[in-house]
């Protein structure tokens, strides 16, 4: 069997096609697995970290508003891309027997040019709202899947939309305090508070982190904090870190990316994060206490939706953007880290959103479009 993965531009789509990569692999162990993205995205960085193939299309995002003329040239490639010879060359050397994309702008070449050949095609939406390039495919591909039981209302109940939860790596799964604690020499009575803005960084979540340090610094010297700025602002933050002398605490730790992302968030007390789906699904699986940011400048805000639903059922604290600064972060936190139950019960209740049951429904999603593939031969 050969499966292309497509998706990419953030962690937030890479992630996915990894895990259903590492589903295949389980299931299939003798299968070929390559993955297509675009030049400067994070798959250029995630995907070879894991020993798979990555070929490359031409395709850029839609800049908001949808009508400006910075979306000149994502037009142009959107129509141009899924023939060009590169995408067709790409589909030719690989042979594909599924194409499975997980949104982005970089999965619509390929996907859009698999469909044209009647080769099996899925592509899968992990947030409440679809994004541009799934409403774009919706017409082509064979199977839409998708996390929320909302977001079928978005594809009118079709039949080839089926709901099958997030996927998501192996360890998030099978990694649990204790172990993840031993990796890093941590005792397990020490409090550990992890932050991170995304993939790509968010510059007020960062502000707000490095805040949040130098007051643990005075108020909780007992709590390590660490935090990931993104790629693209590491340079900047680290600056601003060693401006405030935070390198001088042992406990206040500076990184660009976490790697290691299930063993960090299985170690951790408390997460402070943006509120995308994946994450979100990351958060349940290891049943993490959590506060959330949303990030504003998201598709139809559905961050906000989506923490907004974990707040009101205690599964989650929510902390709006422009609400972080002068200290609002630091009281959050030292709220919930004076106040045990609040965050044993934001623990519990987030559990509840755990779903252990998506590999087997990809897996078998899977299966079931490659054997109408070969019924149809």
């Amino acid at each position: 069997m050969r499966v292309l993965l497509t998706g990419g531009g953030t962690a937030g789509h890479i992630n996915p096609a990894l895990a259903i990569a590492d589903l295949i692999r389980r299931n299939a162990p003798g299968t070929e697995i390559a993955f297509v993205g675009v030049r400067g995205g994070r798959e250029e960085d995630l995907v070879p970290r894991e020993g798979y193939p990555l070929y490359f299309v031409e395709s850029v995002g839609f800049a908001r508003p949808l009508f400006s003329l910075k979306n000149l040239r994502a037009l142009r490639l959107a129509i141009q891309s899924p023939h060009q010879a590169k995408t067709q060359r790409i589909l030719d050397q690989f042979r594909p027997d599924i194409v499975i994309g997980t949104g982005g702008y970089a999965c619509w070449p390929i996907m859009k040019a698999a469909s044209e050949r009647g080769i099996p095609t899925a592509v899968h939406e992990s947030n409440a709202k679809p994004g541009l390039t799934v409403k774009r495919l919706r017409k082509y591909v064979d199977r839409i899947w998708y996390n929320f039981e909302s977001t079928g209302k978005e594809f009118g109940n079709s039949e080839k939309a089926i709901r099958v939860g997030n996927p998501l790596r192996e360890n998030f799964e099978s990694i649990d305090r204790r172990r993840a604690r031993e990796k890093y020499g941590i005792h397990s009575d020490q409090i550990v508070v992890l932050s991170f803005g995304g993939s790509l960084g968010a510059d007020a979540l960062n502000e707000a982190a490095l805040e949040l340090m130098k007051d643990c610094v005075t108020m909780h010297p007992e709590v390590l904090s660490w935090h990931a700025t993104g790629k693209r602002n590491y340079d900047a933050v680290r600056q601003n870190f060693e401006d405030l002398e935070l390198y001088r605490s042992p406990n206040c730790c500076l990184f660009d990316y976490f790697y290691d992302m299930p063993f960090r968030m299985a170690a951790a007390d408390l997460v402070i994060c943006r509120a995308g789906a994946m994450t979100l699904s990351e958060l349940a699986a290891l049943g993490k206490a959590a506060i959330l940011v949303p990030s504003p400048n998201v598709a139809n805000d559905h961050q906000t939706a989506n923490a907004k639903a974990l707040a009101e059922r205690n599964a989650a604290v929510l902390i709006p953007e422009r609400e972080l600064q002068n200290g609002q972060l630091t009281a959050a936190v030292t709220d919930l880290l004076t106040t045990p139950r609040r965050i044993y019960e934001l623990k519990r209740n987030i559990q509840k959103y755990a779903d252990h049951d998506v590999g087997k429904r990809i897996w078998r999603e899977i299966t079931d479009l490659l054997s109408r593939k070969r019924k149809t031969k």
